[in-house]
């Protein structure tokens, strides 16, 4: 007799890194986030807020 294509329960995946991708890709993406924040931080530390938001402007200005 010929098996169904899809059992009727699904294959479950009991390895050790099962269900670790999302994990890691949320922790990749949270560090990357902060790197960004941060670098923005110095940025306005070490320019001051008027020329931070001006190169801001500028680059929305050179994109549209």
């Amino acid at each position: 007799m010929a098996q169904p294509l899809h059992p009727a329960h699904p294959v479950q995946d009991n390895s050790p890194t099962a269900g670790r991708l999302p994990l890691v890709l949320l922790s990749a993406g949270a560090g990357v986030g902060g790197l960004v924040v941060l670098g923005a931080l110095a940025l306005w530390f070490h320019y001051g807020s008027q020329m931070f938001f001006e190169m801001i402007r500028t680059g929305f200005a050179a994109c549209f």
